[in-house]
């Protein structure tokens, strides 16, 4: 075989590669970095969040339903964070804490501590609280962490809508999130 036909010959088969790598999904993989959004509007995303699904947690472990989280804006650039939900008695469980900016300068790099505040001066009772996506007009959200144990997906409406949903677990799996045990906790329409 000649050297033409060999350049040739290779020049086909890196073709036919390419090809076959840009037409078969998933073939190579896309990924999104795991990072905090780099702006987040403090002010539009204070109000209440309706909890669409999680990644299971030893301390949501009461909860069977109506979970929701309301955002108050506080004193020192904090937040006022109440987090509650239906648990199987049908009585409300709610723990309040509080957030902050973790210092970074990325927007939506928060900490979240629910320790009392006299103990808030312990770095080990604030936990990282990545607002990783939000939509533009701050109707939903989706909170992960630096280590992708937590995700959390949530909606100022209480139920999404499928395709909604569908495409926030799918860009969280392509920032590398684990999600075969996320538990949906509001309708999917």
């Amino acid at each position: 075989m000649s050297q033409a036909r060999i350049l040739l010959t290779r020049r086909l088969l890196a073709s036919m590669f390419a090809a076959l790598f840009a037409v078969c999904p998933g073939a190579h993989a896309q990924t999104l970095p795991n990072e905090p959004v780099a702006r987040l509007d403090m002010a539009r995303y204070m109000g209440q969040w309706h909890e669409i699904a999680h990644l299971p947690l030893v301390f949501q472990r009461q909860c069977v339903g109506d979970i929701a989280a309301q955002y108050t804006l506080a004193e020192d650039r904090q937040i006022r964070v109440a987090n509650s939900c239906r648990t199987a008695d049908g009585s409300r469980d709610t723990a309040v804490g509080m957030a902050r900016p973790d210092g970074s300068g990325r927007g939506g790099a928060l900490q979240v501590r629910f320790a009392p505040r006299w103990l808030g001066w312990l770095p080990w009772v604030w936990a990282d609280y990545w607002v990783v996506d939000i939509d533009p007009d701050y109707r939903w959200a989706v909170v992960g962490s630096p280590s992708r144990k937590y995700l959390w997906i949530l909606s100022r409406s209480p139920s999404m809508s499928r395709a909604q949903f569908d495409e926030l677990v799918a860009r969280a799996k392509m920032r590398g999130y684990v999600l075969d045990a996320l538990q949906t906790d509001a309708p999917l329409l």
